[in-house]
């Protein structure tokens, strides 16, 4: 004899029991989330090829202005996750997750008819405001379907494409170019695309619009353009030469008034695109702060090691992802270790640990030549990825635990998008340390010096984050911390 249990409700014999409707859509999510995170790292590999096929003579395109397909679709993702909850009570987390998928697998195709590298640029925004939604949203739909208790296990499934997408994405991307050309690491998504809404149209329950609570327009519209405009005006200083260009600075003083303006106005709704608010939590505080400096310097970084093996050691965009795999690899043995040891051992003793030992690994980058041993290079870049993957959730965990309940996905929120903005700023700074070294370069000898200055500066950027690391909770219990907020723990950070 069956017994029929509701989806939402744990099992009275097996509370934590997994079942077959549970599978079902987090199959789903996983296949949203595998999109988006992949399509984060394949680009990654693409941006020497970008150069040369956008370039209208020999010289290729400034690897700043490129780098805007990586900075632009981050961006998108930064403007549309606040926009994500009251989408999904104003319309339905079904049938927004199938219109986030549309979104994504349109502007991929588009990505891969662009006829020059400012179209490609625009098609990335729009397939970022897509993949923006999908891991919010996602996330929501397993909630509803699952319940809060049974997300750990959940997260165990979700966690597999967040650990390989940095491993099979600039492997992927780089066979797709090599095999047959760019345009396919866009069309690849179509396919996919389809697949999933086909899937989540089956499996998917239908839910009903309740809309709940005004959105913050004038927030997205004074937030979105302030950080465009002041990094196109970051951007714009090698191809100037000078930060004294209208361009630069007329773009980077707009850009900060409308970001103060955003800063203004957020405490005046009660519910701002931004709760800034909940800086008033020291723990989400000092966490934010930390996570900002770090995914800028980091990723920031990070992007540049695919250019180096392609542009000065040359090798093609295939063995370019397969040499920076390790990174991913050391990643994915420590984030499951350090988000154990998260619940049982101050953040405060973690995170500066796993960032001196990014330090370490980073410091081999700084040594880089055109002849730099590539055992050398894959074991540096694999020690980065055993403290990446020590510091990323520990920090998430760190700055939701202190949060009241029903100030956790309001805190998520925050974090995501601060990561998302700091990877974009990261990502502009580096490219234009980048592009300014290699200026004048003719020889691969003063490519490698180029590089190596740049990772000197994202050496010293991530060393500053010790920082505010060092002022992370060291006692092994915060008197804040609840029972309840210890679902904090199960926040998704987007790489």
């Amino acid at each position: 004899m069956s017994v029929q249990l509701n989806k939402n409700e744990p099992s009275p014999d097996l509370p934590d029991a997994i079942d077959a409707q549970v599978l079902k859509v987090a199959g789903v999510v996983v296949l949203g989330a595998i999109m988006s995170i992949l399509d984060i790292t394949v680009v990654n590999v693409a941006l020497p090829t970008f150069q040369k096929v956008f370039s209208d003579g020999p010289a290729p395109i400034a690897y700043s202005h490129v780098a805007w397909t990586v900075t632009g679709y981050t961006l998108a993702l930064a403007t549309v996750i606040p926009l994500s909850g009251w989408a999904a009570d104003r319309f339905g987390t079904k049938r927004l997750y199938i219109s986030a998928i549309a979104l994504f697998a349109l502007g991929s195709a588009l990505c891969s008819v662009a006829w020059d590298i400012n179209s490609l640029i625009a098609f990335r925004v729009l397939q970022g405001l897509g993949g923006g939604m999908l891991m919010p949203v996602g996330m929501t739909i397993m909630t509803k379907a699952a319940g809060p208790h049974r997300m750990g296990r959940l997260m165990a499934i979700l966690g597999v494409p967040m650990l390989l997408g940095p491993i099979l994405g600039p492997i992927i991307g780089g066979w797709l170019i090599d095999s047959a050309s760019w345009h396919w690491i866009f069309l690849i998504n179509v396919p996919l695309g389809v697949a999933a809404i086909s899937y989540a149209v089956w499996a998917l329950p239908s839910d009903a619009p309740e809309p709940s609570e005004s959105f913050d327009f004038l927030g997205m519209l004074l937030m979105s353009p302030g950080l465009a405009l002041f990094l196109f005006g970051v951007s714009s200083i090698p191809e100037k030469g000078t930060v004294t260009a209208p361009r630069v600075w007329v773009s980077m003083v707009i850009g900060v008034v409308l970001i103060l303006a955003f800063v203004w106005h957020s405490f005046r709704p009660e519910h701002p695109l931004l709760d800034l608010r909940l800086f008033v939590d020291r723990n989400l505080t000092v966490s934010t702060i930390t996570m900002f400096m770090f995914a800028g310097a980091f990723f920031g970084g990070l992007l540049l090691v695919p250019t180096y093996f392609q542009q000065v050691r040359g090798e093609d965009a295939l063995h370019a992802g397969l040499l920076v795999a390790p990174q991913g690899i050391g990643a994915m043995l420590t984030m499951p270790i350090a988000g154990a040891l998260s619940d049982r051992v101050p953040i405060g003793r973690i995170t500066p640990v796993a960032i001196v030992v990014i330090l370490l690994g980073m410091f081999g980058l700084t040594q880089v030549t055109a002849d730099t041993s590539y055992v050398f290079l894959m074991g540096t870049l694999f020690v980065m990825g055993l403290g990446m993957g020590g510091t990323m959730m520990p920090l998430f965990t760190a700055a939701l635990r202190t949060l009241t309940p029903h100030q956790v996905a309001r805190g998520s929120t925050l974090l995501n998008i601060t990561q998302q903005i700091a990877s974009s700023v990261g990502v502009a700074v580096l490219s234009v340390v980048l592009t300014n070294q290699l200026k004048g370069v003719r020889t691969p000898a003063g490519g490698s010096d180029a590089f190596a200055t740049s990772f000197w500066v994202a050496f010293v950027l991530v060393a500053l984050t010790l920082i505010p690391a060092y002022l992370l909770p060291r006692r092994k219990s915060d008197p804040g911390a609840t029972p309840e907020t210890s679902t904090a723990s199960a926040a998704v950070p987007m790489h």
